[in-house]
């Protein structure tokens, strides 16, 4: 596999973090949560996978892919081009051991290792149902919890690549519509909850975008859905605007969150980064010069604190 070879032989159970240069803040206070917000911090590796250590994502930059049953065009800028890495934590792994991976924009409000420990009833991934997709009712696998013995099918490189012969749909790979039948389980929703923090919550996932508050105000820099079921011609629409302005014309700016306590959290952790040297002033003031942060960020720490649930840990 190229990239980043890691030996676990031996070695704890992993949080595997996926990102890419876009979300590369995110990436660094996920994993800053998930330490601060356990309570044996200790117990449990993190690791953060960046895209750019995987060179077969390089050597597809421009070429066209199958994504719901449309050829698109691969960019290693987009937003979210560090999804593939999600299954590339088995390999990592030796197949060894359990792991949990997750996106950059997923920041734990509870502790990891309840999850790590979970009884997995002889499953391969745990993971949460999402919405209908192309085929099928799909699985969220922006967070999963792998018993990476059961995965030794999984092979990142070569399963990338047969996105580009047209041997595989990108959707269906990502929504886990390729697995073996009654390979995967069902974990409660609030360890990968969209978009909500309430007292239930595990892991917060800034799932929707649009809204990701570090992001408010910049141009979207990432390619939306282009097809929803039994409306084709939104498809229709959609490529048609790609094709007249490019890959992110018209598309507008990053939202407010609608939810200010989601805001709060992030800021909150990044002021907790900031002042323990996690995270450098210099590198968030690097992250707004490349637009991957908003503008207002210091602002924006300075009169945000953690939701009281976590103000005492």
């Amino acid at each position: 596999m190229s990239g980043v070879e890691w030996s676990a032989a031996g070695a704890k159970p992993c949080v595997f973090i996926q990102t890419n240069a876009k979300q590369r803040l995110g990436a660094l206070v996920a994993a800053h949560a998930l330490k601060r917000n356990s309570a044996n911090p200790d117990s449990f590796d993190v690791r953060i996978m960046h895209h750019a250590d995987y060179s077969f994502f390089a050597a597809k930059e421009g070429q066209p892919y199958l994504r719901e049953g449309v050829r698109r065009i691969w960019r290693n800028d987009d937003l979210q081009s560090f999804t593939p890495l999600r299954f590339t934590p088995p390999e990592l792994m030796g197949y060894r051991g359990r792991a949990v991976v997750i996106d950059p924009d997923i920041f734990a409000v509870a502790d990891i290792t309840e999850l790590l420990n979970r009884d997995m009833g002889g499953k391969a991934i745990l993971c949460r149902q999402r919405g209908r997709k192309t085929v099928g009712m799909a699985y969220a696998s922006s967070v999963m919890l792998l018993d990476c013995a059961k995965l030794t099918h999984w092979r990142v490189e070569e399963q990338f690549n047969e996105l580009f012969e047209f041997k595989r749909d990108y959707m269906l790979w990502i929504s886990l519509l390729m697995e073996p039948a009654g390979s995967i389980g069902l974990f409660e929703p609030e360890w990968n909850d969209f978009d909500r923090l309430t007292a239930r919550t595990k892991m917060v996932h800034n799932t929707r975008r649009r809204t990701q508050p570090w992001k408010t105000g910049l141009p979207v820099d990432y390619l939306p859905a282009e097809r929803i079921p039994y409306f084709p011609v939104y498809a229709w629409v959609m490529a048609a605007r790609r094709w007249a302005f490019g890959d992110y014309g018209l598309l507008g700016r990053y939202m407010p969150h609608p939810d200010p306590n989601q805001e709060r959290l992030f800021f909150g952790l990044l002021r907790e980064c900031l002042d323990r040297g996690v995270v450098t002033q210099e590198l968030v003031k690097e992250e707004i010069a490349r637009k991957h942060v908003r503008p207002d960020a210091f602002e924006v720490v300075e009169r945000s604190s953690l939701p009281e649930r976590l103000q005492a840990a």
